[in-house]
């Protein structure tokens, strides 16, 4: 029989398997992939709502909000959880430029998807229409809008709906491209480098 001992090791840079220490723990996966969902979700609805009838719009717009409150609340729940659980390292293999340029994003990425989620809540808020048609999570979970907001001037509020949608819609650019940097940082360590990174996010 073999023993541990004589089980080769995997040589650097084999699609081996993470060890489990260089890997996120289970609640950091949940989290991750329902955030990604999530977003990922939200990007679609977003893309297609032109190129729907009219009558689907308002359905549409109102799941839209649901999930990104819902993303939202997720994200903040993430932070609190890393708070308390150190992620895993990068492998050393990774020169420093490239360890830091990971931090940086991963530092946008929190940013934005803070900042994406509440800037279309106080869109939502300065809706003029906001007062008639409440807002409700999936139909199901009554929420608020930001008082303080939806109680200006008319005219002013009107103008905030513009300047927050306008921030909306620009923090989903700069979401885009950081995604795909992201994703494709992902792919380029685990098809080309050779280097587990993608798995350590893996069931």
């Amino acid at each position: 029989m073999t023993t541990p001992a004589e089980i080769p090791a995997s040589p650097p840079g084999s699609p081996h398997r993470a060890e489990p220490a260089s890997r996120y723990s289970r609640t950091a996966m949940i989290l991750h992939w329902l955030i990604a969902v999530g977003i990922i979700g939200n990007v679609a609805l977003a893309l297609s709502v032109d190129l729907l009838p009219d009558d689907w719009i308002r359905p549409v717009i109102d799941t839209h909000k649901s999930i990104g409150i819902t993303v939202l609340g997720l994200v903040l729940l993430r932070i609190l959880w890393r708070a308390g659980h150190r992620p895993p390292p990068l492998p050393k293999a990774f020169p420093a430029w490239e360890r830091a340029s990971a931090h940086a994003a991963h530092l946008l990425l929190y940013v934005l998807m803070i900042g994406l989620p509440l800037s279309g809540w106080l869109h939502d808020s300065a809706w003029k229409d906001a007062a008639t048609h409440p807002l409700v999570l999936f139909h199901l979970v009554p929420w608020p809008r930001f008082s303080s907001v939806m109680n200006l001037d008319p005219a002013f509020k009107e103008h905030l709906h513009d300047v927050f949608g306008a921030v909306h819609t620009w923090f989903g650019y700069v979401l885009y491209a950081v995604l795909a940097l992201h994703i494709g940082g992902a792919l380029k360590h685990e098809l080309i480098d050779r280097e587990s990174v993608l798995r350590r996010m893996l069931p």
